[in-house]
């Protein structure tokens, strides 16, 4: 598309809600928004391991209609080795500024005190494909690497997990920063909130139901 051809699509887009929940988990994850015009527009940018391709493939479907360009592939060399990474980014647009304004402090990625209004049982669905994990099969503890966050932004986040989501949730000290873990006594109840919204590639992450109580 030319410019003026773009500017004029541009004004047609609207985020819908089920676009709202899901931005909401991957900015908690590892989803960022750039701005190119001091705030004026962002864009969203999602980035991961080409491991990862039917995930973000899923997402480039989901905001489709803000994106001009499927998923690329690109190199990164880290510390002598060579990793591929599948990426993509939305157009710049206003309807990304209240998000940046909430979950960006100085360029820094914070937690926005409105996420209790904001996190649903999709975006946390979102979230953990993002950027969690189960301890493991036995205790079937979630881990959520917030290790980027503040400390009080952990804890409130870990607030809504416990308060309007229902899990036992508990802020654990890692060498780069907080990560959240939520008991295993609460795996059912969050198998329950995520399950219906993971794509089948994710649900691997799952593991079948506890059958005798662990921590």
């Amino acid at each position: 598309m030319r410019s003026r051809q773009i500017e004029a699509y541009k004004q047609k887009l609207a985020l819908t809600d089920l676009q709202r929940e899901i931005l909401v988990g991957l900015l908690l994850g590892d989803a960022c928004l750039e701005t190119q015009n001091r705030g004026r527009t962002y864009r969203l940018k999602i980035e991961h391991s080409v491991a990862q391709a039917e995930y973000v493939q899923h997402l480039y479907e989901v905001f489709r209609d803000w994106v001009l360009q499927e998923p690329q592939i690109k190199s990164q060399r880290i510390a002598g080795t060579v990793y591929q990474k599948l990426w993509f980014t939305t157009v710049s647009h206003g309807a990304f500024r209240f998000y940046a304004q909430q979950f960006y402090r100085n360029g820094t990625k914070v937690v926005p005190k409105l996420i209790h209004r904001l996190l649903t049982a999709r975006g946390l669905a979102y979230w953990f494909m993002d950027d969690g994990s189960i301890k493991s099969k036995q205790s079937k503890g979630v881990l959520l690497n917030t290790q980027g966050f503040a400390e009080q932004d952990v804890a409130r986040l870990i607030k809504v997990l416990r308060e309007k989501l229902g899990l036992e949730a508990k802020s654990r000290r890692q060498p780069e920063g907080q990560q959240i873990y939520i008991s295993g006594r609460s795996y059912e109840r969050f198998r329950a909130l995520v399950e219906p919204y993971l794509i089948p590639q994710m649900r691997y992450k799952l593991p079948s139901a506890r059958k005798r109580d662990r921590t």
